[in-house]
């Protein structure tokens, strides 16, 4: 059944934002318009259930309080409102002097599963002149994804991995062709919430990669500087500059963890140096992290879909 959760502006106050925030000759510069700050939200949803809020802004600041609705949209949601998330209010109020205001939206924790990607479509209710739409995009909607965020534990990133390099598929190591290898993680015995990649891309060369904690609906990977990847000979078949390939995570694209899901994107940063100088950029590559069951890295390993030495028990 399809549910709307409207209010309507009250006919006067219609009238009123009708006439824009003034009586004052409106240009285009100054016409009034309200909007989402964005046409997609994406969130993570924790155990306290707290709300997270879906931005909107108005182009001009008024004198006057100005109140619009809300609307869910079924068509394309995959979320249930009540169920896998609820509104604090289905009407907004931008206040007198200011611009923005925030839909606040809590998600229900216990009802998204793990592997879940949840979205539903919200909906400003206000007068026509009011809506900023183009043939292209409708500013006055936009998407709402929910994602479970469980709660962070490094133990989650450690044990066998499958690694999926486009670094590997365009640089093949000479001993290997493979763009897919199975390592070994661990632990850093003595750096917090770093984890060891055993073998990385290239056998013999071991990096790390640090989970940052400090916000946990942003989920960084981070990786020090200068981390070697591998020697030139090997991947290249030549020497360029000191026999390094060295990398670090993109400055330019974000690396990603997910404890739930137990995987780790990574955007790397490859380049060459000579003797402390920058030589130059091989290129950004996407990485894909999976952690998988002993189990798993077994049958793997046994069908020769993956690289890397033999698979002992998991040390303890």
């Amino acid at each position: 059944m399809r549910r709307i959760t409207t209010f309507l502006l009250a006919a006067g106050f219609t009238g009123i934002l009708a006439t824009g925030c003034n009586s004052d000759e409106k240009t285009y510069s100054d016409a009034e318009y309200i909007l989402f700050a964005d046409t997609m939200s994406t969130n993570m949803v924790f155990q306290d259930e707290a709300y997270f809020n879906i931005p909107i802004a108005s182009t001009v600041a008024c004198d006057y309080d100005r109140t619009i609705g809300v609307e869910v949209i079924d068509k394309g949601s995959t979320a249930i409102e009540g169920y896998h998330y609820r509104l604090r209010s289905n009407t907004i109020t931008i206040k007198a002097g200011e611009r923005t205001a925030n839909v606040e939206v809590a998600g229900s924790y216990d009802h998204i599963q793990d592997t879940d990607s949840l979205g539903f479509i919200l909906k400003l209710v206000m007068p026509d002149q009011l809506n900023w739409s183009n043939l292209y995009t409708d500013y006055d909607k936009t998407k709402v994804v929910l994602y479970k965020g469980c709660p962070y534990d490094p133990e989650t990133f450690t044990g066998w991995c499958v690694v999926t390099s486009l670094l590997l598929y365009d640089y093949p190591s000479a001993l290997d062709t493979s763009y897919q290898r199975l390592i070994l993680t661990e632990k850093h015995p003595t750096e917090p919430n770093t984890i060891i990649l055993r073998d990385f891309l290239y056998d013999g060369y071991d990096v790390t990669m640090r989970l940052n904690t400090d916000d946990p609906a942003e989920p960084l990977v981070e990786m020090d500087e200068d981390q070697v990847l591998s020697d030139e000979q090997t991947v290249f078949g030549q020497i360029n500059a000191d026999d390094k390939i060295l990398g670090t995570v993109s400055p330019y694209y974000d690396s990603y963890y997910n404890t739930c899901q137990r995987y780790a994107t990574i955007w790397l940063y490859v380049y060459l140096k000579d003797m402390g100088n920058m030589v130059g950029a091989v290129g950004n590559y996407y990485n894909i992290l999976e952690w998988v069951s002993l189990e798993e890295a077994i049958r793997l390993k046994e069908e020769e879909n993956m690289s890397g030495a033999r698979i002992p028990q998991r040390p303890e």
